[in-house]
């Protein structure tokens, strides 16, 4: 007969991961997902929530194991004033079902704002990605079309918009309920892509999303910013269709430099540039002068 486990280990096997929300003064940045597309970083897909005074407000972002990080984070979906979408990759968007599934079994009430990059010939719109996914005739997730449905009234509504980003610089802002955003355009090959930058409690954070460097409005948009999220996604000497999509260290430290930003977090961390932390720093470092940290999947940032 097979003795039974002591009961300290059976609660260990069978106790959920345990919230790690952050700080519940001011504003904190939270990683829900450093990783990128890959399985074997063992880390979740791109994913950020900001938080304001133990509130989670602000979502950037839902890649791969997004919503499971979210929870453990100890956030709740009827908090968000809104999501924020750099660009619709799957390591980007992946989870937004998962986590509007999720939420109907909290209790949201008012609609939840979903704004992302419009739409080419290799992408869709923001809009038409949300209503493609739960468009209650023909959407993929059509049963969960109460969530798009005007005449449904069980439900929340999500309101996806997309993001006309026009003028010079060309910068578009929204305001939030507890804050605003703004939102740039950035090079990301071909893909319809944006960078976000977020207002609040006094504080400014700015998200690089997937980015080769090129042009200006990443430096605008981060200018003189508490904390940017960089994503090091490509080690220093990339070439071809990598170098293409994402910036190398030595762009990421140079624009870092450029906007004066404060405080400077690498993410989006990949088989190619995990170990390659001490040349990754040493790039950034010859422009680069102010406190720098490689995220993990839940660290939390002051700005």
């Amino acid at each position: 007969m097979r003795r039974a486990l002591p009961a300290l280990l059976l609660w260990l096997v069978a106790a959920p991961a345990q919230a790690q929300g952050c700080d519940a003064n001011g504003v904190q940045l939270q990683v829900l997902g450093s990783g990128g597309p890959e399985l074997i970083d063992r880390r979740a897909s791109s994913s950020y929530l900001i938080w304001l005074n133990g509130k989670a407000r602000v979502l950037i972002d839902l890649g791969g194991g997004a919503a499971l990080r979210f929870n453990e984070a100890g956030a709740r979906a009827e908090d968000l004033d809104a999501i924020l979408l750099t660009h619709l990759h799957v390591d980007h968007s992946a989870d937004l079902p998962a986590l509007v599934k999720a939420s109907w079994f909290g209790r949201r009430i008012e609609p939840l704002e979903i704004y992302g990059p419009h739409g080419n010939n290799l992408m869709p719109s923001t809009v038409t990605f949300v209503r493609t996914l739960f468009d209650k005739t023909r959407g993929a997730y059509r049963y969960l079309g109460d969530f798009l449905s005007p005449l449904d009234k069980t439900t929340y509504k999500l309101r996806p918009h997309d993001v006309p980003v026009k003028g010079n610089p060309p910068v578009a802002v929204f305001k939030l309920e507890h804050g605003r955003a703004q939102a740039a355009t950035v090079t990301h090959g071909a893909f319809p892509a944006l960078a976000w930058r977020v207002e609040m409690g006094g504080k400014s954070v700015v998200f690089s999303g997937d980015t080769n460097g090129d042009g200006d409005q990443l430096e605008r948009l981060a200018k003189g910013a508490d904390l940017l999220v960089a994503h090091n996604a490509v080690p220093e000497g990339a070439v071809g269709v990598e170098r293409g999509l994402h910036m190398p260290p030595s762009v990421i430290g140079l624009i870092a430099h450029a906007a004066h930003v404060k405080q400077l977090v690498l993410s989006h961390r990949m088989a190619r540039t995990l170990g390659k932390e001490d040349e990754t720093l040493a790039a950034i470092k010859k422009k680069y002068e102010g406190p720098l940290a490689f995220a993990n999947d839940l660290d939390c940032f002051k700005p």
